[in-house]
């Protein structure tokens, strides 16, 4: 047995204070988050923890060794106190490996509870232990594979220093800081953008091709309302593959008086791709020629949209609208990136706030020439990062009163320049969560209908709303997370929050971070899952004289029924 354990050693050669660091960043990796995670996503995370627990573990031991154990008294005579056989030696050894695994079936067990109770909280079906305990196996798969390619790499670094030795006759001496200065080198070109301007550009090149794929369901449309139809001047095949599904799958008049049971006009899509113009001047402008050319200035409603990443505008945000304004409504929309949100976040977020600028601007001088009682009630409207290139349009709440009639903003990022001002000068008592901002006059937040409804004083036009979710990594994802405890995890917990985070350095940064990944792998009403939330955000911002009740649970049930569809088909 000790024979096979020892054979096992020399193969595995692990670094036993690392295996136990290992273990603690294990144990940190499923404490609670903001979301539940499957046992699948939490495996990938807890073994990447863990690698870099181990990691940690090996330097601490290294630097131990190097700086502490030479400096000790009489380090020598306390070695020969404590000097094992081989067979303690193994018994250590093994109770280390058996400790952490056991230690890690036990915390993860525990986690399974978290996640259940997250889960109720959310209306999902909650997990079971064992099936949880899973997850233990693919954290030690995916330690495994990490650890293997370092040592390979290590490996190759090792031998080309002997090759450097060898045939260069370069000493050895010299060799490995040569190696440590190109690591370093690579690594800091790698944070300056030149190889990540690279990785962005290949990426760039990948997501285009996905780009011109275009849905079976998005079929070219015939209606001049449309951008991409025969009489546009946005060709279908340049709208890319968002821009398509969006002016494709527009509800008809007919669905429209359907739902509304009342008589409705052809409601307007306008789309520019990034294929559609030469410069993102040129995308804006022609946005602005395609409301001339459906006549959209003469609609009740005019919404401007900054996308999303790819250029993806949500359904039921746009389908609102339109359904409450029986399809006298507008809409406009230009790409900017090829990339989705999280990349383009990473890249280059200043597209997203260039296309915004130039978009509500563009539209803004064309409205301003108006006749003012003749001028459709324009609206902006942006979803993530949309929301903040939409944000990028304005100096503050003033140039938005300004220039725009209403607003609705939508799971925006931490990184949202007027958010964050108005988050940090909310009004004394109010949790952060959902803040309240001079007393409600111009601006509210709120996850539900019932939140934009607080306080019950005077909300005067032009009117702003944030939806945010207490459970939404996206927005209270921030890098102050790593040593800085924030407000919402001092204030008491938002209703589909577990009770049992805390805030913890590096810890929670790390745990916020990974739930990114997932924002939207929860039922609507979390996360950064807003459903047909977004009707009451329209509702808040620009109420029809006609809206009622009966009107609003219609929509909501088309909005549902429609998001099925497109689920089934995009």
């Amino acid at each position: 047995m000790w024979r096979w354990a020892d054979r096992a050693e020399d193969a595995v050669r692990p670094s036993y204070p690392g295996l136990v660091v290992a273990a603690i960043f294990f144990a940190w990796s499923v404490s609670p988050s903001l979301l539940p995670r499957t046992w699948l996503f939490q495996g990938l995370v807890s073994g990447i923890s863990s690698v870099i627990g181990y990691g940690v573990g090996c330097v601490l031991q290294w630097a131990f060794k190097k700086w502490v154990w030479p400096r000790i008294p009489d380090a020598g005579a306390l070695a020969k106190l404590w000097h094992p056989t081989e067979l303690v030696r193994g018994i250590i050894k093994i109770v280390i490996v058996v400790a952490c695994v056991v230690g890690a079936a036990f915390i993860l067990a525990r986690s399974a509870r978290w996640q259940r109770d997250l889960e109720v909280l959310m209306g999902m079906t909650p997990t079971t232990t064992s099936g949880y305990l899973r997850a233990e196996i693919v954290a030690g798969l995916t330690v495994a594979l990490v650890i293997g390619v370092y040592r390979l790499v290590r490996w190759m670094i090792r031998r080309l220093v002997r090759l450097g030795n060898i045939e260069l006759r370069i000493p050895r001496n010299v060799a490995y800081p040569v190696a440590a200065i190109l690591v370093a080198v690579l690594a800091v070109l790698l944070f300056q953008g030149v190889l990540a301007k690279g990785f962005f550009n290949v990426a760039n090149a990948a997501f285009s091709a996905r780009n011109g794929k275009t849905s079976p369901s998005a079929i070219q449309p015939r209606l001049p309302e449309r951008s991409g139809s025969p009489a546009s001047l946005a060709q279908w095949n340049t709208l890319g593959s968002e821009g398509r599904w969006f002016v494709a799958t527009a509800p008809t008049a007919e669905r429209i008086a359907q739902v509304t049971g009342s008589p409705a006009r052809e409601p307007i899509r306008v789309y520019a791709g990034l294929e559609s113009a030469k410069t993102p001047e040129d995308i804006a402008n022609l946005v602005v020629a395609e409301l001339d050319r459906t006549k959209a200035w003469d609609r009740k409603a005019l919404v401007v949209v900054t996308t999303t990443g790819t250029g993806w505008v949500d359904t039921q945000t746009a389908e609102s609208i339109e359904y409450m304004y029986g399809g006298d409504s507008a809409i406009a929309a230009t790409q900017y990136s090829y990339l989705p949100s999280v990349l383009s976040f990473l890249s280059d977020r200043n597209k997203a706030t260039e296309a915004g600028k130039l978009l509500v601007h563009a539209v803004h001088e064309k409205w301003a020439t108006l006749p003012t009682e003749h001028r459709p009630k324009l609206l902006v409207y942006g979803e993530s990062l949309g929301s903040q290139g939409s944000e990028g349009a304005f100096t503050g709440l003033d140039d938005i009163r300004t220039l725009v009639d209403g607003v609705l903003w939508v799971g925006p990022p931490n990184s949202n320049r007027i958010w964050t001002q108005l988050e940090q000068r909310r009004d004394p008592g109010t949790p952060e969560i959902l803040p309240i901002y001079a007393d409600g006059l111009l601006v509210r937040f709120g996850a539900t209908a019932a939140d934009l409804a607080k306080p019950g004083r005077a909300w005067i036009d032009p009117r702003v709303v944030y939806l945010q979710h207490a459970s939404d990594p996206i927005v209270w994802w921030s890098p102050d997370l790593l040593f800085t405890q924030p407000d919402w995890l001092k204030e008491p917990r938002g209703s589909d929050v577990s009770k049992s985070i805390r805030w913890w350095p590096i810890v929670t940064f790390w745990q916020i971070s990974a739930d990114l990944a997932h924002a939207q792998s929860v039922p609507a009403g979390h996360g950064h899952k807003y459903g047909t939330t977004v009707l009451d955000g329209w509702v808040a911002v620009a109420q029809p004289a006609d809206w009622n009740p009966d009107l609003e649970r219609n929509i909501r049930k088309a909005l549902d029924e429609d998001i099925l569809w497109e689920y089934a088909h995009k």
